[in-house]
């Protein structure tokens, strides 16, 4: 990993969304598995309450990216968030720094309800505690939270319900909400778009605006180019683990080697 940086634990305690330049700033990040470059001297910064996409075809590094910025990877260069070094922190300490993520793969508790599965992100003592209070009933400091949350992705009237009751689309929503639930100052989306259909996508991008209206920066990676391109006010792409293009949506878009390298003629002509 990279260089000892200052130590990020007391981030939480106040709103690192009210500094001044970027939230989070990746310089010269690499992964290297096995002797393979899966990211090689990436470069990016996320501002409080933008949205930035990440866009690349399959294996381009995407998803390690995100796991090296939330810190589930050895890395090399250096990761700063809401003005402290972070790159050697481990994951759990990013996390209560203000990062949240989601994952590809959604594993959500079947015996559980939607709001129950957000709240073992927040509750004290996660699962076990949400689990005991199938037995003894109380209320957590993170019910509120998780009210939000929900309402923020379009669930509020979810709640209740169980995951086996949703439709795919719904439950990656509820994987959103999970990591918003946390009350993070950066969000880092990987595919949250997967089995939504063209209407729930049109209102998690308008959801997606709302979160960065309230001060909410969101890191967003999908394949779905009708999202990024019309939420992200900057987009960032990736082919074999290096950047190939940064800019506005519209220059990325008819960039030449992104056409080439993932749009293809039909998207980016």
């Amino acid at each position: 990993m990279g260089d000892q940086g200052d130590d990020a634990s007391g981030a939480a305690g106040r709103d690192p969304r009210l500094d001044d330049g970027p939230l989070l700033d990746v310089v010269g990040l690499g992964v290297t598995f096995g002797g393979v470059h899966a990211l090689d001297r990436v470069s990016l910064t996320v501002a409080p309450g933008r949205i930035v996409g990440l866009i690349g075809p399959n294996g381009a590094g995407k998803t390690t990216f995100i796991d090296a910025v939330c810190g589930f990877v050895p890395h090399r260069g250096t990761i700063t968030f809401a003005g402290r070094r972070i790159d050697r922190l481990p994951s759990h300490r990013r996390a209560r720094a203000g990062l949240a993520r989601t994952w590809q793969t959604l594993e959500l508790f079947d015996d559980l309800t939607v709001a129950e599965n957000c709240l073992v992100a927040v509750a004290p003592g996660g699962w076990r505690a949400v689990l005991g209070d199938l037995v003894r009933p109380g209320r957590h400091h993170g019910d509120a939270a998780v009210a939000e949350a929900l309402a923020a992705v379009g669930l509020g009237d979810r709640a209740d319900a169980r995951p086996d009751e949703l439709s795919l689309g719904q439950r990656k929503l509820v994987g959103v909400a999970r990591a918003l639930a946390a009350r993070p100052a950066l969000v880092l989306l990987d595919e949250p778009a997967a089995g939504l259909d063209t209407d729930e996508s049109r209102r998690f991008g308008a959801h997606l605006e709302s979160l960065a209206a309230a001060g909410v920066a969101v890191l967003l990676v999908d394949h779905d180019m009708g999202l990024v391109l019309g939420s992200c006010e900057e987009v960032h792409v990736l082919d074999a683990g290096q950047v190939i293009a940064a800019g506005p949506p519209a220059e990325v878009r008819a960039d030449p080697a992104v056409v080439a390298a993932y749009l293809g003629e039909g998207v980016g002509g």
